[in-house]
């Protein structure tokens, strides 16, 4: 922002007319713009329209004139600072300019009388010097301008994250409830359909997670990524890390082989997140290796830590290169089609997450067109990993009567039939208004209540049901893909007992249940 003609004007307020004219006529002939006032009320009201200095006589500066001047540089923007220019008697030791020098800020004393080429030099100074103050107000605009801009940019980016999230929810959870229903009909009686089923179960919840990382994308680049450590089996981590991805490789028709050390090794960390570092450590194998390549994942102990190789037969890394692969957003080769399909985060979360489990990787090849190798190095846990659970039914309801609230008919249909094989006594609406009527004649003990919903969302339903002293015992379970911080205080307000995100674990939920 640049000063206009009127922020470089001097205000001037002389003892006389004369003083004010001869005064007016030397400045305009050095082409500085002036103005000229009588009374201090009406120097100060210009002020607001901007300028330059204000060259004043020190009578005109007793302490009732001079408090409205006084009053206005205090009220003076950050970048502001008024050059006030003051003439002063003989001597420039009156009480007046005393005073002045105190409390008026940027004061210069200029005695009577004054050279033409000192005031002129006074002016000029002022002027420069207020011209770059505006300049600075100018630089302050935009960088606000720019801040705001940014806080808009991510703000809209959270709210974005936040609807992605919940429409992603939304599908999950009847997914997880259909499996649910499967295995507790006995639909993976066999050693096939229970493997599937496992396979299924295992990558939805894995989804879930990630969309959990969506909502908390800043997360990755503060490090700060959530990790549940448990003893592990580095086997059993591998293994569904291939089965991750399967699809990739297969589509690109490599050759997988996997060899792994015989004796069982533990490693203390958390199973979605070690098998993502591998699945990535995989994809990026596939991405830069040349269809019908060759890729090999292998696993054998070194002291006490386990080692993961990751090996291909692809394009390679230049040396130059080896030190910036894990670089964010850094892809090795961005001229041929390996540089589509990903944004180059896939290393950098490979190398992060494993920090956190307390190894390392590193990043190997003899040059372009020669392969790499990917070798990650975990510390070894003496105890044993937990064996895998075998699939059992969950402990069966109590005399419970549930309403389930959900726009989306699968969730809720899904949901209530999950419910019913437990026991429970359900009702299904799918509006809020609906719920409302079902409050009435079906009289719940517990609502399982969604938030999104079209017309009448969940928290006016939850303050509704709430307004009504004789549904004060009845227990409001938000169940929702809304999870954001401000989702579940807003949840409370309304009137909820706890607070639950899509697909929500069916084990949690029955304890809710139970002692509701």
């Amino acid at each position: 922002m640049t000063a206009s003609e009127r922020d470089l004007r001097i205000l001037i307020m002389l003892p006389t007319a004369r003083d004010g004219g001869i005064t007016t006529e030397l400045l305009n002939g050095a082409g500085i713009e002036t103005a000229t006032f009588t009374s201090v009320d009406a120097l100060v009201a210009a002020l607001s329209e901007g300028a330059a200095a204000v060259l004043i006589a020190e009578e005109h500066l007793t302490g009732v004139t001079k408090g409205p001047l006084s009053a206005w540089l205090a009220r003076q923007a950050p970048w502001s600072d008024l050059p006030i220019l003051i003439l002063t008697r003989p001597g420039a030791d009156s009480p007046e300019s005393a005073e002045a020098w105190r409390t008026l800020g940027n004061v210069t004393l200029l005695e009577r009388p004054t050279r033409v080429t000192t005031l002129l030099s006074a002016a000029q100074t002022a002027i420069r010097a207020r011209a770059r103050q505006y300049q600075i107000r100018g630089h302050l605009s935009e960088r606000l301008k720019n801040e705001q801009a940014l806080r808009s940019a991510d703000r809209r980016k959270d709210e974005f994250l936040a609807t992605l999230g919940h429409e992603l929810r939304n599908p999950l959870a009847p997914i997880l409830n259909s499996l649910e229903i499967m295995k507790l009909s006995g639909a993976f009686s066999d050693s096939r359909t229970l493997q599937a089923g496992e396979v299924m179960e295992r990558q939805v919840h894995h989804l879930n997670r990630l969309v959990d990382d969506l909502l908390e994308v800043s997360r990755i680049t503060r490090g700060v990524i959530e990790v549940r450590k448990q003893p592990l089996d580095l086997s059993a981590i591998v293994k569904a890390a291939v089965e991750t991805s399967r699809p990739v490789l297969d589509n690109l028709r490599h050759e997988l082989s996997i060899d792994l050390d015989p004796e069982s090794m533990c490693v203390g960390g958390d199973p979605v997140r070690l098998t993502q570092v591998f699945a990535n450590l995989l994809n990026n194998a596939a991405k830069y290796t040349n269809h019908g390549g060759r890729i090999g994942i292998s696993t054998h102990r070194d002291g006490s830590d386990a080692v993961i190789s990751v090996k291909d037969n692809g394009i390679g890394i230049a040396p130059n290169a080896l030190g910036q692969v894990f670089d964010m957003f850094m892809q090795v080769d961005r001229s041929t089609r390996r540089s589509q399909g990903g944004l180059g985060i896939g290393l950098t979360l490979v190398r992060s997450l494993v920090g956190m489990h307390g190894g390392t990787v590193e990043a190997r090849s003899d040059g372009p067109g020669l392969g790499s190798e990917f070798i990650v190095r975990l510390p070894l846990l003496i105890e044993k990993a937990a064996t895998a659970e075998q699939v059992k039914a969950i402990t069966p309801l109590p005399a419970r009567r549930i309403l389930i609230v959900d726009d989306s008919r699968d969730g809720g249909e899904s949901l209530a039939m999950l419910l019913r094989v437990l026991g429970g006594e359900v009702a299904l609406a799918h509006s809020g208004r609906q719920a409302l009527e079902c409050v009435d004649t079906f009289k719940p003990d517990v609502v399982l209540l969604d938030i999104g919903m079209p017309g009448m969302d969940g928290y006016e339903v939850a303050r509704r049901i709430r307004a009504n002293p004789a549904h004060r015992d009845i227990s409001l379970i938000a169940l929702t893909g809304w999870g954001q911080d401000e989702d579940r205080r807003r949840s409370v307000a309304a009137g909820f007992n706890h607070h639950l995100v899509k697909p929500a674990d069916i084990e949690q939920l029955r304890q809710l249940l139970t002692v509701a």
